[in-house]
């Protein structure tokens, strides 16, 4: 009779190529926060995404880094023209014992909630209010969504391929909209891809430029 006999391999030893990703189940919370620590240790420059047991590791291509943060340039921008305050959290990693939720955004921020965590080095999700805004780029998969959903985010853009959808918490769950409730009086459905496209073709710096003197 054969025995099979549980492997473990540190986290430092899984090599990733930019834009592949692992899934890894059956995972324990306890196992998750050991890999969390391990890899805060290591400095890996990977994201992840778990959600009851299931684990998934991605290293992040380029062409999957840009689209994120050229939006989260677009998103402050219009903040500081509207002289509203924001913390950017980029990719800390918030997770939820309660929910077995934990992710990576590719990018968040605290708006409403800003001065709330202002004074914050990290974040704690038993005493802190999630991010008010998180945008991902190249979603493919619905536990993305899932785990959200647990950790109560109200609002989560998604750039995919030019396609563009805003998602808002309602009665626990995401709902399309054609509306940003953080941006209601502007048309950021439409706004944000041509935007994006136009960092791509005329460069970030002289799109965020042309934006701020439009909306001044």
């Amino acid at each position: 009779m054969t025995v099979a006999v549980p492997v473990t391999i540190p986290i430092k030893n899984i090599q990733l190529n930019p834009g592949s990703l692992i899934t890894i189940r059956d995972l324990t919370w306890e196992q998750f926060e050991a890999i969390l620590e391990e890899r805060e240790v290591e400095g890996a420059r990977t994201r992840i995404a778990y959600s009851k047991g299931i684990l998934e590791i991605m290293s992040p291509l380029p062409i999957h880094e840009r689209p994120h943060r050229i939006i989260g340039y677009i998103v402050t921008t219009i903040l500081d023209v509207e002289e509203r305050d924001w913390e950017d959290f980029g990719s800390t990693t918030f997770r939820k014992k309660a929910k077995e939720a934990g992710i990576d955004p590719d990018t968040c921020f605290y708006i409403q909630n800003a001065q709330k965590v202002r004074d914050r080095k990290r974040i704690d999700m038993t005493v802190d209010p999630p991010p008010d805004l998180a945008i991902e780029a190249d979603v493919t998969s619905q536990t993305i969504l899932d785990i959200y959903e647990a950790l109560e985010v109200p609002e989560v853009w998604i750039y995919t391929e030019k396609k563009f959808t805003i998602n808002v918490l309602i009665d626990g769950k995401y709902v399309q909209s054609s509306v940003s409730p953080i941006f209601p009086n502007l048309p950021i459905l439409e706004l944000i891809p041509q935007l994006v496209e136009r960092a791509f073709t005329e460069g970030s710096s002289k799109m965020l430029r042309e934006l701020r003197k439009q909306m001044s």
